[in-house]
């Protein structure tokens, strides 16, 4: 199950809030601290956002 904070970083990197520089910095921060689910996890959640924007 992903953390609060987890969800919170994938919620501002769909908003595009971050700068690339910023979206990967903030993920070395907490990314020792996950699983392999929870990276598959979050993968797919953002896959899941690139998709829908490609066809617009």
């Amino acid at each position: 199950m992903l953390t609060k904070e987890v969800n919170d970083w994938i919620k501002k990197v769909k908003k595009g809030t971050y700068s690339s520089w910023d979206i990967m910095e903030e993920f070395t921060q907490f990314s020792k601290y996950l699983t392999k689910a929870e990276m598959v996890q979050i993968s797919k959640k953002l896959n899941e956002n690139t998709r829908s924007y490609q066809f617009k």
